[in-house]
């Protein structure tokens, strides 16, 4: 073999391994290759294995994945000219890798400048306590302006949030003071409710107590009034059954518990009198009639 075929050999084994170093390219998932050819972009390319014409075809990586930038502190002014050091962090990915190249340079460096100046605009049209208070609301009026801008570089803002809000130490002072107002004014509302409630309760379980009392006596009275009812129910059925005999023979048993004691006086009033007259009639009577005794 001869020193020129071995040469052409070696130029030929140089030659694959050229082709497969800038010939054949692997993209990933969450990869694209963005393809200029002769300096004209011809599209992006992968998933997968890419072919490309070796020192024609010139790729860019473009990554997929979502990114963040955190941003540091930043002095704002609020619309009531308070001075107020803001820092968040910015969530984006790639949509368009085409635009994500040839629209601008870095995004990630373009959407922090952009963030910044973002940030200032939004904060001064808000007043100190409403950037306190709504920071959720903040949060997605800056992602919604930076989106408007990015989408032009084909890139999407996900979300924004802001980390931590430092007002100037005076405010923060003033701050902590009405804080501790705040919570002393809600305890002293939660124990005037509590002694509000105790009160009620007692109120009423006295209102029940008297209605339970009012009640008891009540049916009491009721009780004792059915009781006499049927006691003079019962005495005047007895009275009823009562002859004028039976009632003389109590007049005389009362004259003689009368008589039992020394000294006794004995009046009698004009209607035992006339009790006593149909009496002794009914005796005579009986006398008069009686048969007479034997051997007289």
């Amino acid at each position: 073999m001869s020193g020129l075929q071995i040469l052409w050999i070696i130029l030929g084994v140089l030659l694959f391994f050229i082709i497969i170093r800038w010939g054949i390219r692997i993209v990933r998932e969450y990869q694209r290759l963005v393809i200029f050819r002769l300096g004209k972009c011809i599209g992006a390319k992968g998933p997968g294995i890419v072919f490309l014409i070796p020192f024609i075809d010139i790729p860019v990586r473009v990554d997929l994945r979502e990114q963040y930038l955190e941003i540091p502190n930043q002095i704002c002014i609020t619309k009531d000219n308070a001075p107020i050091s803001i820092d968040f962090l910015i969530y984006a990915k790639v949509v368009e890798p085409v635009l994500s190249v040839i629209k601008v340079q870095t995004f990630l460096g373009a959407v922090q400048g952009l963030a910044t100046t973002t940030l200032r605009a939004v904060v001064g049209d808000i007043v100190l306590d409403d950037v306190l208070a709504k920071r959720e609301e903040i949060n997605e009026i800056l992602a919604a302006k930076l989106d408007q801008v990015t989408a032009g570089w084909g890139v999407k803002v996900t979300r924004v949030e802001l980390r931590e809000i430092a007002p100037p130490k005076e405010v923060s002072e003033a701050m902590i003071k009405q804080m501790s107002a705040e919570r002393q004014r809600r305890a002293t509302v939660t124990e005037a409710e509590g002694k509000k409630a105790a009160a009620i309760a007692v109120a009423e379980g006295e209102k029940q107590a008297a209605i339970l009392k009012a009640e008891g006596e009540r049916q009491a009275r009721i009780l004792v009034a059915e009781g006499f009812s049927l006691a003079l129910e019962k005495i005047f059925a007895v009275a009823k059954e009562v002859d004028n005999k039976t009632m003389t023979l109590q007049y005389f048993e009362a004259l003689k518990a009368l008589g039992a004691s020394p000294s006794t006086k004995y009046i009698f009033p004009m209607e035992f009198t006339n009790l006593l007259k149909p009496i002794i009639g009914n005796i005579q009577g009986a006398v008069s009639e009686s048969p007479p005794p034997e051997g007289k």
